[in-house]
């Protein structure tokens, strides 16, 4: 038993950091009315960790090669625990959404060294045990998250799901410093420091673009100055990636078609299976009255599903990368569409099917995507290659949330203006969508109250509906391009390739 306590360590900072991104989801509501947000606030509370995370993946194992692994996730630990506190604390939307900033550079610096860690403490079967766990260990969160949340704002208040952070870090941090052993490889390296400036840029720009456009407009100096800094972030990237010695993401990996549509897929399921869920909570907590924990158990099937066949994917060996992630894109799509019949007198059994049905693609590509972005590329290049495909699932996730956020709120608003005839519909559209559906419903004069909901009812299916035709689009489109990219990777033809590097794919195929 004494080998094991390392990866309860590594797997505790996973499952916080993990549940953190879809522990607020059912949260939202009661956010809006506590810090008077709006649509664009409550997309950054959920978005700029989500963004936060992906821009420091691709750096944070630099960062780690110098500093140490287990320096390096013990920072993250605590930094992870003190954002949670302000963001516990915090007076209003503005300084919570900063801490869940500061909480996503901590869960990077955790998620950016788990894989190292676990493969630095463990050979052989154990290793391959490890990795099973720690894949699982991502699942329980995902389906943990919105029930969880749901569980401490109904019967606490929203902001315990931040302080039941604080606890599981210190017994993390306690632990990491009693099991984990540090390890640094024997060549030290500049770390590419305008290689991370430039990605972070080019990604918060357009996010922030994107986001605030459906507020400021499409032409506005606002909209399109953040995406032309996010062009011109993006070109510097790409120079300083070509020039550099030691880049964050060697961009020579892209000549190969399967690392492109494996990249492709990761940005593209994470969008397409997970981020429309901010608008599925608002609609069954703001508009059909649920409370946060019937609202979490509505969403919890999706995860449960996915928990599922992602233990099956595990026990019944490799698959093939092509058909288990084409495939399993295929399903995300069909549980998508299988949603958009939401109508005015719907109730929240309407999604239970679609989301069961999309949970089992989910199932199928989250434990394939990484060892095939693994056997896509040269063994040296392993390491870099499993944080790529992290970054980009995790960047799908914070630009499906303001893409949708776009879409959404226009589809509302068209409703509204061609339906309810009404002058202020953008308005309207917009506190609809800040999670203040009946606060618009309770402000309309008594003899127009029942119309006013039924509309209301309706400009908000109707948004969703578009929204999940949108979703399953995505995964349509990642459905192609992974069979026509992805190849089946040949096996090792060389015998002297490390070993170890071998041997993580495996594992990680397995997980």
């Amino acid at each position: 038993m004494r080998k094991w306590p390392p990866l309860v360590a590594i797997c505790l900072g996973t499952f916080m950091l993990l549940v953190d991104v879809t522990i607020v989801t059912v949260a939202l509501p009661d956010m809006a009315t506590d810090l008077d947000t709006e649509l664009s606030d409550l997309e950054w509370v959920v978005d700029i960790y989500a963004l936060a995370l992906a821009a420091l993946l691709l750096g944070i194992g630099s960062t780690a090669d110098l500093l140490g692994r287990k320096a390096t996730y013990l920072v993250g630990l605590v930094v992870f625990a003190v954002a949670s506190l302000v963001c516990a604390l915090a007076p209003d939307a503005g300084v919570l959404i900063a801490a869940r900033g500061v909480q996503g550079i901590g869960a990077a610096g955790m998620f950016g060294t788990t894989i190292a860690l676990l493969g630095s403490h463990y050979r052989g079967k154990d290793r391959a045990v490890a990795f099973a766990v720690w894949g699982a260990t991502n699942a329980v969160a995902a389906a943990a998250g919105p029930v969880v949340g749901g569980l401490l704002t109904e019967y606490l208040d929203w902001r315990w799901i931040f302080y039941v952070n604080l606890p599981v870090s210190v017994i993390a941090v306690v632990l990491s410093v009693r099991v984990l052993r540090e390890e640094r490889p024997a060549e030290r390296h500049r770390i590419d420091l305008p290689g991370i400036v430039a990605f972070t840029v080019a990604a918060g720009s357009v996010t922030f673009a994107l986001i605030r456009a459906h507020v400021d407009g499409w032409t506005s100096v606002n909209t399109l100055g953040m995406l032309g800094l996010g062009l011109v972030a993006l070109i510097v990237f790409i120079v300083v990636e070509r020039r550099h010695p030691y880049p964050i993401l060697d961009l020579t990996l892209f000549r190969s078609r399967s690392f492109v549509g494996i990249m492709s897929a990761g940005l593209l399921m994470q969008a397409a299976a997970f981020a429309y869920l901010l608008f599925t909570s608002l609609w069954l907590q703001t508009v059909l009255g649920y409370g946060p924990i019937k609202a979490g158990l509505y969403i919890l099937p999706l995860s449960i599903s996915a928990f599922v066949l992602s233990a099956l994917v595990g026990r019944l060996g490799p698959w093939a990368p092509k058909p288990a992630i084409g495939i399993g894109m295929l399903f995300i799509a069909a549980g998508a569409a299988l949603q958009a019949f939401v109508e005015a007198g719907s109730s929240g059994g309407v999604i239970i099917g679609g989301l069961l049905v999309a949970g089992v693609g989910v199932g199928l590509v989250t434990p394939t995507l990484s060892g095939a972005a693994l056997a896509s590329v040269p063994a040296a290049r392993g390491g870099m290659a499993g944080g790529a495909v992290n970054t980009f699932r995790q960047l799908g996730f914070a630009l499906g949330i303001a893409v949708f956020g776009v879409i959404f709120q226009a589809r509302v608003q068209d409703v509204l203006t061609d339906k309810g005839r009404l002058a202020d519909a953008h308005d309207v559209a917009g506190a609809l969508t800040g999670g203040q559906a009946q606060g618009v419903i309770a402000r309309t004069p008594e003899p127009e109250r029942a119309s006013m909901d039924h509309l209301v009812r309706e400009a908000f299916a109707s948004g969703l509906n578009v929204t999940l035709w949108v979703a399953a689009g995505m995964a349509l489109l990642a459905a192609l391009v992974v069979f026509v990219l992805v190849d089946t990777p040949a096996s090792r033809e060389s015998s002297d390739e490390e070993p170890e590097s071998a041997e993580v794919t495996s594992a990680v195929g397995h997980v």
